[in-house]
């Protein structure tokens, strides 16, 4: 919540290495925005919610939180299989049996389950960014 990717973590990477804070900025917000509003056999939906509830369950399984964000929203969102992949795969890549990637979402598309990974991956270089470039920013100040 003190130390974000938006206020702080993007103008820093800038200063530092100038215009990578433009690409990496790019490529979060391409995953993050990614979708064909569709949910398994259903079109025309709104998957911002799901997208937000997965990629700040990531930073939260990093400890970063946001006071902005309803975390209620991960629960009602995110079924508990789901969660445990997510978990799983962020923290644990090389112990992902490929029966957990198939347990989840069942009846969603493999595009569905990719994008899941996209997501999740991205919000944790992004977590671990934010780790790094705040510790260079205490040892600048």
């Amino acid at each position: 919540q003190d130390y974000t990717w938006e206020d702080h973590g993007y103008s820093l990477i800038n200063r530092l290495y100038p215009d990578v804070g433009q690409l990496l900025d790019e490529k979060f917000q391409v995953v993050y925005n990614l979708t064909y509003n569709t949910i398994a056999m259903h079109c025309g939906v709104d998957t911002s919610m799901l997208r937000r509830a997965i990629w700040n369950y990531v930073h939260c399984v990093f400890g970063i939180r946001y006071d902005d964000y309803d975390y209620g929203e991960v629960n009602q969102l995110l079924e508990r299989s789901l969660k445990i992949y997510i978990k799983t795969v962020a923290c644990y890549p090389e112990k992902t049996p490929k029966r957990m990637y198939t347990q989840f979402w069942r009846h969603f598309k493999h595009s569905e389950k990719v994008h899941v990974n996209l997501l999740l991956l991205e919000a944790r270089m992004q977590a671990a960014l934010l780790y790094a470039l705040r510790a260079v920013t205490r040892y600048m100040t």
